[in-house]
């Protein structure tokens, strides 16, 4: 990396934990012309920053390209295996099942008005 890193860029530690679980580059077609660690930081400085997509700045990848890959993630379903995966190690660390065995639903309902429609 030769720029600047950013509150939100990735940790070696972090990068470490996330890359064997990000999918591989396919044998066929165009060979990637940015790092996944370049895409994930700029797909991380986009969502804590509550920012566009356009407003990324220009020492990160374009934001064609980032959000491309957010996309293309999200419809395969990476972004909740990643979310499954990484709730499981955590839970190993602490000494408790991978997956939870009980669960916990507050159904506390929220009174609304009796009318329907926009209110104004």
């Amino acid at each position: 990396m030769t720029r600047a890193a950013y509150p939100n860029d990735l940790t070696d530690a972090e990068w470490n934990v996330l890359f064997p679980l990000l999918p591989q580059a396919s044998s066929v077609g165009r060979p990637r012309k940015w790092s996944l660690r370049e895409i994930l930081d700029g797909i991380f400085y986009v969502l804590r920053g509550g920012i566009a997509w356009r407003a990324m700045p220009h020492d990160l990848p374009p934001w064609q390209t980032i959000y491309h890959y957010h996309r293309l993630w999200r419809l395969r379903g990476v972004w909740e295996a990643l979310h499954t995966v990484l709730r499981e190690l955590v839970r190993q660390r602490e000494g408790r099942a991978a997956t939870p065995s009980a669960a916990i639903i507050d159904s506390q309902s929220v009174k609304t008005t009796e009318a329907g429609g926009p209110r104004g």
